[in-house]
């Protein structure tokens, strides 16, 4: 049969030159890979939903699993690793693709398929650079490293946080499976719920009115280390978008001041439409210019809790962002490191006798995490290291994780993060 007869059964050759072009694109890795996605799409605004849906999983299955990619198909041109993503990774035959090859990629894609189970090195087959690798191998041995590299590559689920002010857990749980979402509730979270694939929830009335917020478990669970109470004054020092500083402001039933600092304002201007759904009126977001800023200065020692969601390497949220496994260096961690420093010294200054800074981040490198924390108490003997574990359990979340928060994807099947509650006493 030509491969005319099975254009209709097969990938329109258009969806696999988009994630060509979508991968040539991203591939170069100048800026985050969901950006310049975003400005991919921009650019073609006749693109459908589907064909979006398609690049984006194509571009990002690409992304998790790009080192062991080019070794086999031993090149780093865009459509042939547009090919070998969708035939490797995506579980496309030849025969779904062969609409849209030439004869010579045809040739190509048989010999990359004669490859696909070829022996490859340890850091190659795992899909990480060699030092991070490495790195892993130091601080985890080598079954957790194994554990660590296969949930890298596998899609994170959708989680969800349900806002306390609005809803119960139960009520949103019901309603979102009577909508046909494949939705139950996370295991730890009281909060949270977990949607298998990627619905689109844009619309959905329950996102739309401030019900639910998309929020990963584990970045959840921080906000209980927190704990702050109704009519604290708190601060996030590190906002962002502000999906912890909604959490914290849900715990405080919207009563008090939760100041959302960053230096960044397109972040924090983010975080406006998520607070008007939300609900809450006692959130104020304020750009700092840096972690010495004078509004920080004029909170020093008045404010009851400070979480630290610290600027980090990322690497406990591999499955979400793919590309911060390429776009990382040493020097970054080592930079990273002084920069974590400064910053939990600053904010620890906010704190009054009594009061708490979370250190929290996203990654699974003891420089950014442990070590810090070492460093920190060393050098303020006026602060000690609370317990995390009783935290959550006084939340009524049981979660046997010891002193400081250390959470495992493979392990608790959320984000990886790092947290530590560290009290001053005098």
């Amino acid at each position: 049969m030509s491969s005319a007869g099975r254009v209709g059964t097969g990938l329109p050759p258009g969806r696999v030159q988009a994630l060509a072009d979508a991968i040539r694109t991203v591939a170069p890795l100048d800026s985050p890979a969901d950006a310049r996605l975003r400005q991919f799409f921009r650019a073609r605004p006749q693109m459908g939903v589907q064909d979006r849906a398609f690049v984006a999983e194509g571009v990002f299955a690409f992304l998790r699993h790009r080192r062991s990619l080019e070794a086999l198909a031993a090149t780093s041109e865009p459509r042939l690793l547009a090919l070998a993503t969708l035939v490797r990774e995506l579980g496309k035959s030849v025969r779904e693709v062969d609409a849209a090859l030439t004869s010579d990629e045809r040739e190509w894609l048989a010999t990359f398929k004669a490859r696909m189970q070829e022996p490859l090195a340890d850091a190659i087959g795992a899909d990480l650079p060699d030092w991070l690798w490495d790195r892993l191998g130091e601080t985890m041995g080598a079954e957790r490293r194994a554990a660590f590299a296969r949930s890298a590559r596998e899609g994170a689920p959708l989680d969800l946080r349900v806002n306390a002010m609005k809803a119960t857990r139960d009520d949103a749980l019901a309603a979102l499976q009577a909508d046909g979402l494949a939705v139950v509730p996370t295991p730890y979270s009281p909060w949270g719920l977990r949607i298998t694939g990627r619905p689109m929830l844009a619309q959905h009335p329950w996102f739309v009115d401030g019900r639910v917020e998309v929020q990963d478990e584990g970045s959840q669970l921080v906000a209980f280390l927190v704990a702050p109470r109704r009519g604290e004054m708190v601060v996030d020092f590190c906002a962002g978008a502000g999906g912890k500083t909604l959490a914290l402001g849900a715990l405080m039933r919207s009563q008090g001041r939760l100041y959302a600092f960053d230096p960044v304002a397109k972040r924090l201007a983010n975080l406006k439409p998520r607070l008007a759904r939300s609900g809450l009126s006692n959130v104020h977001p304020q750009v700092i210019a840096h972690e010495r800023d004078t509004k920080i200065k004029r909170l020093a020692g008045k404010v009851d809790r400070v979480l630290v969601d610290a600027p980090c390497t990322g690497t406990g949220t591999l499955r979400r962002n793919p590309d911060l496994k390429w776009r990382h260096q040493p020097v970054d961690v080592a930079e990273l490191s002084a920069k974590q420093t400064a910053i939990l010294a600053s904010a620890a200054s906010l704190v009054k006798v009594g009061g708490r800074v979370v250190y929290a981040t996203c990654s699974v490198l003891p420089d950014e995490n442990e070590n810090v924390v070492e460093r920190f108490l060393a050098g303020h003997p006026d602060f000690a290291l609370g317990d995390a574990q009783a935290e959550l359990a006084r939340a009524g979340i049981a979660l046997p994780t010891g002193p400081t928060l250390k959470l495992s994807t493979p392990e608790h099947g959320c984000d990886a993060f790092y947290a530590a509650i560290l009290e001053r006493k005098r």
